[in-house]
């Protein structure tokens, strides 16, 4: 195969590290410059095509380039690409999202998933008056103060004290609490010193690719009732990745509040917020001036071309089969990875459920952050330099793989031949 060329010297000229938009941390002799998209492949400036496992960090779970999608972007965009307004798309998306979300009584919209969940934060704290937000550990929840402390914790410090993991976010050690994700009584511990410090549990029902113990997120519910703290679901991954109605559907948990993103957009930049209507309507402009008033705006939130796009996506959601196809084929990727680990006698597993996939090289089973950090994380980072190597475009910084439903068996096998060549070169 054709080895990838040296960087195009202007990226680095322009772009710390030579990442546009963040966290791509490849080293700099394997940056590429991506051009065009369709379905679940990619080509750089100079023709390279890539089988993207990333699809644009799982937001376009629709795959690129999509018919409908294109069509509604394309009509809309004659048409006005921003009012900062109501508009008619925007309504219709927000009574289909109020129609299937339990939470959602009333709904906001935002550009991005990291507004979505620091718009929570703050409703919550305004709700109940108490400052601290308690999330866990390794969870990440959009480039907020919340969503970036304690996300690559090297382990040192005893819970609930957060680590900033990020430069410049000095008032999350104040503001936050950290929890081990499916450790109930640790979770309950904390309630019971802070109860009346908390004002939310913010979490990922899937986080990241660890899945939720049975009965653990019915648990952590039950325990945000008993100790009066509000329950925010981070679904700006899970929301219709998992299920129509995301994870509320696929685990049958309600949250208070709830946070979307990713995959509602069809790839346009999108966010939405919503919850119960005595908390939501924190945000009425009519109380500006009072002190039950939420400051909330967005330029860009609920624009007519993005929530056009989110309108097509959920149309292609509805369609028969959409989730057999999903499930079916994250379960094919996860079975046929695990066996190509077996066959070389590699230690090591894989995680994830729906769509999503992980490798673990760990010998011990996956319950949350901390064990996950136990895995050989050196080896992980050399699996996906090596399969970036052989134009699987993913993110080096981590191992999570998204499909789509651009992504069929065809897309499987060829990632696994390209798989299988990767283990072999980091085990050679």
């Amino acid at each position: 195969m054709k080895q990838i060329e040296t960087t195009d010297p202007r990226v680095l000229d322009v772009f710390p590290g030579g990442v546009a938009n963040g966290e791509f941390g490849f080293p700099t002799d394997q940056i590429v410059v991506m051009q065009k998209a369709q379905g679940c492949r990619l080509w750089t400036d100079k023709g390279e095509e890539y089988l993207d496992m990333s699809m644009g960090w799982g937001s376009v779970l629709v795959g690129h380039a999509r018919p409908e999608i294109v069509e509604a972007v394309t009509a809309q965009a004659t048409q006005g690409s921003n009012f900062a307004y109501l508009n008619t798309h925007s309504l219709a998306l927000a009574e289909e999202i109020c129609r299937i979300s339990p939470a959602a009584e009333k709904l906001r919209f935002c550009a991005s998933g990291t507004e979505a969940t620091m718009y929570c934060q703050r409703l919550a704290r305004a709700f109940t008056g108490a400052e601290k937000i308690l999330k866990f550990e390794g969870a990440y929840h959009g480039a907020n103060e919340a969503g970036v402390t304690s996300l690559f914790a090297t382990g040192k410090t005893n819970f609930p004290t957060p680590e900033l993991t990020s430069a410049g976010t000095p008032a999350a050690a104040r503001q936050l609490l950290v929890a081990p994700y499916n450790d109930i009584a640790a979770l309950r511990s904390i309630l019971s010193e802070y109860k009346t410090e908390i004002a939310a549990i913010l979490m990922e029902p899937l986080q990241r690719c660890t899945p939720p113990q049975d009965g653990y997120l019915q648990a952590v519910r039950a325990a945000a009732d008993e100790f009066g703290v509000l329950l925010i679901f981070d679904e700006v991954v899970t929301g219709f990745r998992l299920a129509y109605g995301g994870a509320q559907e696929y685990y049958g948990v309600k949250p208070d509040l709830i946070a979307y993103g990713k995959a509602l957009g069809g790839g346009y930049p999108i966010g939405a917020f919503g919850g119960r209507t005595d908390i939501m309507e924190m945000v009425n402009e009519n109380r500006i001036g009072g002190d039950d008033y939420v400051w909330m705006a967005s330029t860009l939130g609920g624009n007519p071309v993005s929530t056009a796009a989110a309108n097509a996506t959920l149309a292609v959601f509805r369609q028969p089969g959409t989730y057999e196809h999903l499930h079916g084929l994250g379960q094919s990727l996860r079975d046929k990875m695990a066996k190509a680990l077996t066959d070389r006698d590699i230690t090591g597993q894989i995680i994830g459920d729906g769509p999503l996939a992980q490798v673990v090289f760990s010998p011990d089973p996956v319950f949350d952050y901390r064990s996950t950090i136990k895995g050989d994380r050196k080896k992980g980072r050399a699996l996906m330099l090596a399969l970036f190597r052989r134009r699987v475009f993913l993110n080096p910084m981590g191992t999570k793989l998204y499909l789509s439903l651009a992504h069929d068996e065809t897309a499987v096998d060829d990632f696994m031949d390209r798989f299988h060549a990767a283990l072999n070169d980091i085990t050679q």
